[in-house]
């Protein structure tokens, strides 16, 4: 094979050790949890401050999708000043920003599941979004840990590394 193709053949070439690696299968769970929120969130009729989910939920499902991708092709160093170097912090940032807004989110969410909660009878017959809020409620929560336990797992491997470096 000439080297240009050889060249070429590796560039595509995916992150092996990103997909079985820690972060790589939180990422994952991730885009997962966030789809299913956003999709949750979407499928029903909502008003107010619910956009705001909506907003959070699509952001940063679409944020997180573009990390993966970047990470996974081994592409994060063509990032601009994001990349190389800076590709730890800016993931940690990433994930700790998320991290907030999902909690801010899932308050909201809790809100509305509690102001709904009186529709949720045996013999109510309207329209009620009370279990739509509360499924929101928990995949909010479940993107908020997932989101917690990443940017907590970045903040180590950033002081980590800086450590070793002062210790030399």
């Amino acid at each position: 094979m000439p080297p240009e193709q050889q060249r070429q053949r590796s560039s595509l070439c995916v992150n092996r050790v990103f997909l079985k690696s820690f972060i790589g299968i939180l990422r994952l769970l991730q885009i997962l949890l966030g789809a299913v929120l956003w999709a949750t969130i979407a499928a029903n009729k909502y008003e107010g401050s619910v956009h705001f989910v909506l907003f959070v939920s699509v952001f940063f499902w679409l944020l997180t999708l573009a990390l993966y991708v970047l990470t996974l092709l081994d592409k994060q160093d063509m990032v601009p000043l994001l990349g190389g170097d800076r590709w730890l912090l800016s993931n940690t940032v990433h994930d700790l920003l998320a991290t907030v807004l999902y909690f801010a989110a899932l308050g909201i969410m809790i809100y509305k599941t509690q102001k709904n909660s009186f529709c949720n009878l045996e013999h109510y017959r309207h329209h009620c979004l009370y279990k739509a809020y509360l499924s929101a409620s928990v995949f909010s929560g479940l993107c908020a840990a997932t989101y917690l336990l990443s940017g907590i797992y970045g903040s180590c491997r950033k002081c980590g590394v800086e450590q070793t470096l002062v210790a030399t």
